[in-house]
């Protein structure tokens, strides 16, 4: 199951209060006080880690709740600290902030006609890069910082801060180094297993993936990239028609896109007009996207009609990069791989 974007519920932990404490020694008739402070609520961290690709661990426990801090004690014992919630996040998470303080509420906001607001606070896309969600309250005063000359036998403490919390949204906005963009058919899934290691499912009906699949290329020297096989594009895309902005949202961040072309129009399909249309489809969504690094992918060369119809495909963009494969008998794919590793590889 592919998550890409989800609510959850954080909560840091509450400081510790701080302790109301004198001495008693023997032999120590004027024994002061010596209250010691409350610990520090626990932080809620996230942090990229390349070993998650998607949001799917927070599906099954959207609620990231940090322990409290540990009240001070006598002896000027400061109190422990709560422990620290860590959640892995993938390169490319967008976390919003919510004006909802519940989940319940936030519900409630979802569904009324105002809708909820959302204030974009973070942009994860480093690996190892944290960010703290919700900050532990700091610990409370025990009556030993209240001691003066004049105050021998404070009974002043305080309590310890409550830690933030609310409701926020993870959104997954980069998930591979290049996108596969096509037509339904067009062959991407077939591609992506044959360039990696990924299984995504291939059928002969529209639709077939009908969410992103990411696939590692390896290359030579320890080299790397990601692809993925995002879900087929459809002419009104970009007025979230078909899968829509479920499709678009995800090559945002991709560093080059990668325009799977039927060449062989083995649906009746015109590959020029398919080109056109996904271009016009990127352009309309988002004109920066429109300006990304690109190159079409010739797919179905083995195919009677592909050879006649590249020629007259390129006459028609002749400044555009082409590189015609046939990824069913995986001819033509070390070039692909070579184009890959130039633009988008990297050691591991």
């Amino acid at each position: 199951m592919f998550i890409d974007h989800i609510r959850i519920f954080a909560q840091a932990g509450n400081g510790g209060n701080g302790a109301v404490s004198f001495r008693r020694e023997k032999f120590v008739p004027r024994g002061g006080p010596d209250g010691g402070d409350g610990g520090k609520g626990g932080d809620v961290i996230l942090i990229v880690d390349p070993s998650t690709d998607n949001l799917r661990q927070f599906h099954y426990d959207p609620k990231l709740i940090a322990k409290k801090g540990v009240n001070g004690g006598g002896v000027r014992k400061t109190g422990k600290g709560g422990d620290t919630v860590i959640a892995k996040v993938p390169p490319g998470t967008v976390v919003y902030r919510s004006n909802a303080a519940t989940v319940q509420e936030a519900v409630e906001f979802e569904r009324g006609d105002e809708g909820i607001d959302l204030e974009p606070i973070a942009d994860l896309t480093e690996y190892g890069q944290k960010f703290i969600l919700c900050k532990g309250g700091k610990g409370g005063l025990g009556n030993s910082n209240f001691a003066t000359p004049t105050h021998r036998t404070p009974t002043e403490s305080t309590p310890g801060e409550e830690g933030e919390s609310g409701v926020f949204y993870l959104e997954l906005r980069r998930i591979a180094d290049a996108g596969l963009v096509g037509f339904p058919n067009a062959g991407k899934s077939t591609l992506l297993g044959k360039l990696s290691h990924a299984h995504p499912k291939v059928a002969a009906y529209p639709f077939t993936t009908l969410q992103p699949s990411v696939g590692v290329v390896e290359f030579g020297g320890f080299r790397r990239c990601t692809v993925a096989d995002i879900p087929g594009l459809i002419e009104g895309a970009h007025e979230n028609r078909g899968l829509g902005h479920e499709f678009l949202r995800h090559i945002t961040r991709c560093r080059v896109l990668l325009f799977v072309v039927d060449m062989a129009g083995s649906e009746g399909r015109d590959p020029i007009s398919d080109l056109e249309i996904l271009r016009k489809e990127i352009r309309e969504y988002d004109e920066e996207l429109a300006r990304f690094p690109w190159i079409v992918i010739a797919n179905k060369m083995d195919m009677e009609g592909a050879e006649e119809n590249l020629k007259i495909f390129e006459g028609r963009f002749p400044k555009v990069k082409v590189i015609p494969i046939s990824a069913e008998l995986e001819e033509g794919l070390d070039a692909l791989k070579l184009y890959l590793d130039d633009e988008v590889g990297h050691k591991v």
